[in-house]
Parts: structure tokens; C-alpha cells; sequence
């Protein structure tokens, strides 16, 4: 474990999933995160699972910012895929800095939950499902 002042550096590989609030399935991803004084960039990667993008890799840049537990950060698609454009991301990293779990949203018109876990934490990922329930219904 790192130094106490280093404890939630989200520096390193992650392995994710997110879910759409209306879709169960969720759809896995990859995450290379850098950390630098709270300034988050990275790249994530994915299969596409919609429209011309279906069934191709596809990768995006993450850009964002940790302040204490809380993150917040845009994921801007690479190339030209008509269904792909920017995410933002919400979320909150686990006491132990293993594990980053939130919302996401586009442009304001869809959106879901996602979860996180450093590579290291592969089995803590297992245990653990994303909820995709809508909060009152």
C-alpha cells in the first residue's frame, strides 16, 4: 500500500464495466489512469457495442480531477463513430483507493453506473456488480 498522503493516487491499470440505466448488460472496459497533483488523463478502451462501432475496438481519452474521494472526468472517443462522442463521469474511490464506482451521463440524455478496480483487485471486481437500478422505481 502506498504512503498515507499517496493512498488514493489512482495511478495505474484499471478493469471496468459500465451499464446503461435502461440495459442490464454491461459492457467491460480497460483503463490506463495518471494521476498528477489530483489531475487525472488516461486512455480506456472498449469494444463498441453500438452502431458502426459494434463489435470494433474503439478508445478514448479520459480528462479529469480527483479531489479527496471524488472524481470527476470527460471521456472524448477516438475517431469517428456516429454513436460515440464525450461521457462525463461522476464517482466516488473506495477508502482503500481500489475501487472507483459512480454515474455517468451524455449530453444529459442517457446515462448509467459504472465500476472500477485496479487491476490488483481483480477479485474484489468479481464479488461485486454494478447497480443498475433507477433510484425510485
Amino acid at each position: 500500500m502506498n504512503e498515507e498522503g499517496n493512498s488514493l493516487d489512482l495511478t495505474g491499470q484499471w478493469q471496468g464495466q459500465y451499464s446503461y440505466y435502461r440495459n442490464k448488460a454491461a459492457v467491460p472496459f480497460s483503463a490506463t489512469i495518471n494521476e498528477n497533483g489530483s489531475w487525472l488523463d488516461g486512455l480506456v478502451e472498449e469494444v463498441g457495442t453500438a452502431g458502426d462501432a459494434k463489435g470494433k475496438p474503439i478508445a478514448a481519452t479520459l480528462q479529469g480531477r480527483r479531489t479527496g474521494r471524488s472524481v470527476t472526468w470527460l471521456k472524448i472517443y477516438h475517431g469517428n463513430f456516429r454513436l460515440y462522442d464525450s461521457v462525463q463521469y461522476r464517482g466516488e474511490v473506495s477508502e482503500d483507493g481500489q475501487e472507483i464506482e459512480g454515474q455517468w451521463v451524455i449530453h444529459g440524455n442517457s446515462g448509467g453506473r459504472f465500476l472500477m478496480v485496479r487491476q490488483a483487485g481483480k477479485a474484489a471486481a468479481r464479488r461485486k456488480k454494478v447497480s443498475v437500478s433507477i433510484p425510485g422505481s
